[in-house]
């Protein structure tokens, strides 16, 4: 899970509203009320397109020179900027009971010492996957 960046076609319409094409994403597209709204669309649905594609090991495409894009008459291209992981974190912060074994003596001297094994765990694995 990472960062990524990917120019978007926004097209102006009726009331103010905005509609938000990804051109190198099918399927990868959104709306909003007003300009701000389609960008904090756009950024929302960009993850959620690049997430399914790093949770599915789907290749994702590279994204277009911004200003090789062809754009349509009244329209115009932005990037969008957007972090899987974060994404991830958001939609996905239910825990998962995990089963495991440590020795006795470990054991034994962290619960004395008042060591929350759920925490404990967490963040070595955070800091092991370099996501801390």
């Amino acid at each position: 899970m990472q960062k990524y960046v990917y120019p978007a076609i926004f097209t102006p319409e009726e009331g103010g509203k905005f509609s938000v094409d990804f051109p190198d994403l099918e399927g990868c597209y959104t709306c909003g009320d007003d300009l701000a709204h389609a960008i904090y669309m756009a950024e929302d649905v960009l993850a959620m397109v690049l997430y399914e594609h790093e949770r599915d090991g789907s290749p994702i495409p590279a994204p277009s020179d911004v200003k090789k894009l062809k754009v349509p008459a009244g329209s115009f291209s932005n990037l969008i900027m957007c972090d899987t992981l974060w994404y991830h974190k958001k939609h996905n912060a239910s825990s998962v009971k995990k089963t495991l074994s440590i020795p006795a003596y470990l054991n034994d001297a962290a619960t004395a010492a008042g060591i929350n094994f759920s925490q404990v765990l967490q963040d070595a694995l955070k800091e092991m996957l370099h996501l801390a």
